[in-house]
C-alpha cells in the first residue's frame, strides 16, 4: 500500500478502580472516549491544529467540525459582536 506509516504513542492515566469499572460499564469504549476527550482539550488550548485533531481521529475535516460542534467548541466561529465591528471598520474605510 501506498499509505505513509506514522509511528504512534500510547498515553495512560490511572482511575481509581471503582471509578474506572463505572465508567467501562457505562460507555462502549473509555479508551476511545479518553482519547477524544484529551485531544479536543488540547485543540481548544490551541496545542493541536485542526488538521493533527482530524488525523489523530482518523477524521474527515467535515467529520472533526461535527465532533468540535458536539464538544461546543466554537472558539473559531466570531460572535455577532465581531462581526458587527467587522462590519463598522469596513464602512469607515470605505467611507460609508
Amino acid at each position: 500500500s501506498s499509505r505513509t506509516r506514522i509511528s504512534v504513542m500510547s498515553i495512560t492515566f490511572e482511575l481509581p478502580a471503582g471509578i474506572e469499572e463505572q465508567l467501562r460499564r457505562d460507555l462502549v469504549n473509555l479508551d476511545a472516549v479518553a482519547k477524544e476527550a484529551a485531544l479536543v482539550a488540547l485543540y481548544r488550548q490551541g496545542r493541536i491544529t485542526h488538521h493533527q485533531l482530524a488525523v489523530s481521529l482518523d477524521l474527515s475535516r467535515i467529520e472533526t467540525e461535527e465532533l468540535l460542534k458536539r464538544h461546543n467548541v466554537v472558539d473559531d466561529l466570531a460572535t455577532a459582536a465581531q462581526v458587527g465591528d467587522d462590519i463598522s471598520t469596513l464602512r469607515s474605510l470605505l467611507g460609508r
